[in-house]
């Protein structure tokens, strides 16, 4: 690794920085709609009041009774197949500022973040598309409406600045296998289906070129059943139109000389609001497609915040938080929520394919100040995943939008702001690393809700069970309570007897409404706008001596808290914290934040998939919507990607990241 140390300068001073009318990164009223304040959301600090103690009170103190050989649990899921079940579903239009701008330009902490997750899980899905990759279409590189340097692009067209298209070049599937080559991120991509008469595969046809096996499946349609809410296709467009079109894509991709294998498809992919899936596969869907299906897809989020983001805040139709807050801090609303897909999921297993959920998060629309963006969601959102889980979902994906939003796993600075401020780690991103962690590697990961506590609403439990034994159990405590009056003290027992000692790891943070002070196992990836993707602080693994003779290891989980425990103190897990291969970089960019985001913009992208208006983007590039046309310069074009240069790759790659961007060789 030596001869690629290639330490590259864009700059050999730094220049003062001077902002007019940026718009503040957070705030602080706590009163109030969102809608009144002018905080970007990805950093927002709008703090919620945690619901009340429960009253009368829970029991604090119960056992919980293990077996120890999976063989002998009923209601076991299948195995799970890794890698990671949680991976990132990724905006198309917010690629740049997730990704990076072009393929030898790319942004240190999102490899950090995924080299994380490999650690721990072996590998990470990531999809690139959501709405906007409905209007994707491939460009040459010297195309003028493409930014010179930018990979990507968008064409908007009107006095209402609305989006036509997203435009990408070859250089995308570049950037993505370039990522691939240095973590081990698998990707999804979308085929456009906007217009089903005038096919636009390249995103297949090169994708498979350039990607080969880094690519594992490709979208046919997102969310289907809302093309007539967003005028992609006229009333009436029931299941059976959305069946016979992906007949008719699979005809068409079947005559491309580039397409190598067609029989990798995503779908239905329908949200669950207009059409359920299983309306889908009764038109013979499945059983007609089965051999060009790489899995069965559904989206889902259980709220919006529509609404209130884009519509009357006073609405008696919006959203209020607040009200809504103790939603996401129980468990029988998970077991609901997932209960929905558990018939898809396992018919899916039937016909022998993965079951995805495809994009997910807290709401669409962004979701939710001083939920999504706090210590409720990373509880939430490993409870969900558990849940899903034991119902026999073998992915899900976490959706990723841009500075507008507040469910972000990860959030990239303002483009101006790179040489002084880092990325910001959204709780979720924490759910993302439990899970890996929890699940492991070794693909014969089996779970099941053990419905603790009398199935308490507040304390649920799940055990996990490797190679056929018991191996983990995963202990919540959904209630805020500093005092300690409300921590939980679990007394395990396990059929076979315990071992001498466990150990636990933590997932903590000092109240449901916290924001920033998120740890686990003793680490943290720091506070907004200061993270570089790496843990930060020592590990911390307790150890607790269990009594044999009483057959019993008696667990404490801190209200709110959660709880791993390992049953064998040889686990590997036990010893994984930041992942040994890491990434540096002196690049800094320095461009002018001029992002507008029209309050219709996002309601058909990021997730928001609850409007009827189509989406309207304003550009993320200093005078951009009024460049003249001209050539930009190839970023690699037909005759291959432009060399990449890591700088810092040093024997384990660990290094000082010193901005938010990576140039590669």
């Amino acid at each position: 690794m030596a001869s690629l140390l290639t330490v590259l300068a864009l700059a050999s001073t730094s220049l003062g920085v001077t902002i007019y009318g940026q718009l503040p990164l957070g705030q602080t009223q706590t009163e109030g709609p969102w809608a009144t304040t002018t905080a970007l959301a990805a950093y927002n600090d709008t703090r919620l009041t945690p619901p009340a103690v429960p009253n009368p009170a829970i029991n604090r103190n119960f056992a919980v009774q293990l077996q120890r050989d999976a063989a002998q649990v009923p209601g076991l899921s299948l195995p799970h197949v890794g890698p990671s079940f949680y991976g990132f579903s990724i905006e198309m239009s917010v690629i740049t500022q997730v990704l990076g701008k072009n393929s030898s330009f790319i942004q240190v902490p999102f490899l950090n973040l995924m080299a994380n997750l490999q650690e721990r899980a072996g590998g990470v899905l990531v999809r690139l598309g959501g709405n906007t990759q409905e209007f994707a279409t491939m460009v040459e590189p010297d195309d003028h409406r493409i930014e010179p340097g930018h990979t990507f692009g968008k064409t908007i067209s009107g006095s209402t600045q609305t989006l036509e298209f997203v435009l990408y070049t070859r250089d995308m599937f570049y950037m993505a296998n370039n990522i691939s080559s240095m973590v081990n991120v698998k990707w999804f991509l979308g085929i456009p289906f906007n217009d089903s008469a005038n096919w636009r595969t390249a995103i297949a046809e090169e994708g498979q070129t350039i990607l080969g096996d880094h690519l594992l499946g490709l979208q046919a349609a997102n969310e289907p059943d809302f093309y007539v809410t967003f005028g992609r296709r006229q009333a009436p467009y029931e299941p059976a139109d959305y069946k016979r079109e992906v007949g008719e894509l699979i005809q068409h991709l079947e005559t491309r000389p580039m397409i190598t294998n067609p029989r990798i498809l995503i779908g239905p992919s329908t949200s669950g609001q207009v059409w359920h899936a299983e309306q889908v596969f009764e038109t013979g869907f499945l059983d007609d497609y089965k051999d060009y299906l790489y899995a069965v897809s559904v989206e889902h989020y259980p709220n919006n915040n529509c609404i209130a983001m884009y519509g009357d805040p006073n609405s008696p139709e919006a959203v209020r938080p607040q009200e809504l807050f103790p939603y996401y801090l129980n468990h029988n609303n998970v077991v609901e929520l997932a209960s929905h897909y558990t018939a898809n999921a396992n018919t899916a297993a039937t016909y022998g394919k993965p079951f995805i959920m495809f994009e997910m998060n807290t709401g669409s629309c962004g979701g939710f100040a001083g939920i999504s963006d706090t210590f409720t969601s990373a509880l939430w959102a490993l409870d969900y995943g558990f849940q899903m889980a034991t119902q026999n979902t073998t992915h899900a994906l976490l959706h990723v939008g841009g500075q507008s939003v507040f469910y972000n796993p990860f959030t990239a600075p303002p483009s101006n702001q790179t040489e002084f401020n880092e990325w910001t780690l959204g709780p979720v991103y924490y759910s993302a690393l439990v899970m890996a962690e929890a699940f492991g590697k070794s693909n014969t990961s089996q779970i099941i809700d053990l419905r603790a506590n009398e199935n308490n609403q507040n304390t649920p439990a799940y055990g996990i069970f490797e190679r056929g034994q018991l191996s983990k159990v995963a202990l919540f405590n959904y209630i805020d309570d500093p005092s300690g009056a409300n921590d939980l003290r679990v007394a395990l027992t396990v059929n076979g007897g315990v071992p001498t000692s466990v150990s636990v790891k933590y997932l903590e943070g000092i109240s449901v409404n916290e924001k920033n002070n998120i740890t686990w196992a003793g680490q943290t990836f720091g506070n907004k706008l200061t993270v570089d993707g790496r843990l930060r602080g020592s590990p911390n693994v307790t150890t607790i001596p269990c009594d044999q003779g009483q057959n019993v290891c008696t667990i404490p989980v801190p209200a709110p808290g959660f709880a791993l425990v390992f049953l064998s103190t040889s686990d590997e897990a036990l010893a994984i914290s930041q992942s040994p291969t890491t990434f540096s970089t002196s690049a800094y960019q320095r461009k002018h934040n001029t992002i507008t985001w029209d309050r219709q913009a996002v309601q058909t992208s990021n997730g928001h998939n609850a409007g009827e208006l189509k989406a309207k983007l304003g550009s993320t590039s200093f005078g951009w919507l009024n460049v003249a046309s001209g050539a930009a310069p190839s970023l690699g074009g037909r005759g291959g990607p432009v060399p990449l240069v890591v700088q810092g790759l040093l024997g384990t790659m660990v290094g000082l990241v010193l901005g938010s961007v990576l140039q590669v060789l």
